[in-house]
């Protein structure tokens, strides 16, 4: 799988936030988008995942080097953690999981960053940390070619967030990944590469 984003711009009220940016993604290894805030690595993950439309420019996806007609499935963590607050964990991972996964399964996968004791508790007597967890568990038990995350371990000490990484990477499963960080290290527990946005000024 590649991603090729060619001569890429998106403005909001007419202030640019993307100008003419040219990159191309491959599923080798995670890329880490890192540019100070307001550099547009939300918006290009937004325009990634088809929920913004560029204003010029083009993103393609190929495999092989064809094309594809369709778009890749994608799974997400966003900045908001957008679960279903009144469900468990575990009914939040059966509305998005892949066909043919278990709800035990989807325990197990969840008891690997929880504690067994929260695992039916409604998901709104959670911390912020442990809400986080529950999503990045989310997208990486659904269906997905690539990986789309914006700052997603955010909240997570420093023991945590190594877990949650080492987890992510053994989920990945030969997907790509493309997650938005302020963090070097995380980019280093990733073994990313980095990828700068230009800035506009």
């Amino acid at each position: 799988m590649k991603i090729k984003i060619s001569h890429l711009s998106k403005s909001y009220d007419g202030t640019p936030v993307l100008n003419d940016l040219n990159l191309e993604l491959d599923e080798r290894q995670p890329w880490c988008l890192m540019s100070p805030s307001g550099s547009g690595k939300t918006t290009l993950l937004r325009l990634l995942l088809g929920l913004e439309q560029p204003d010029h420019g083009e993103i393609c996806f190929l495999e092989n080097e064809t094309i594809l007609k369709q778009p890749p499935r994608f799974s997400a963590v966003f900045q908001e953690n957008r679960l279903c607050e009144a469900f468990s964990p575990t009914e939040n991972l059966v509305l998005g999981a892949q066909k043919g996964i278990s709800r035990q399964e989807l325990r197990r996968e969840l008891s690997l960053l929880l504690p067994e004791d929260c695992l039916d508790r409604p998901v709104y007597t959670f911390s912020g940390g442990m809400k986080r967890r529950v999503a990045i568990c989310r997208a990486m038990t659904a269906p997905s070619q690539i990986v789309v995350m914006d700052e997603p371990f955010t909240g997570l000490d420093a023991d945590m967030r190594k877990n949650v990484i080492r987890y992510v990477l053994d989920r990945l499963e030969g997907r790509m990944l493309v997650a938005a960080t302020h963090q070097r290290e995380e980019v280093e527990l990733l073994g990313g590469r980095v990828v700068e946005l230009p800035p506009l000024h």
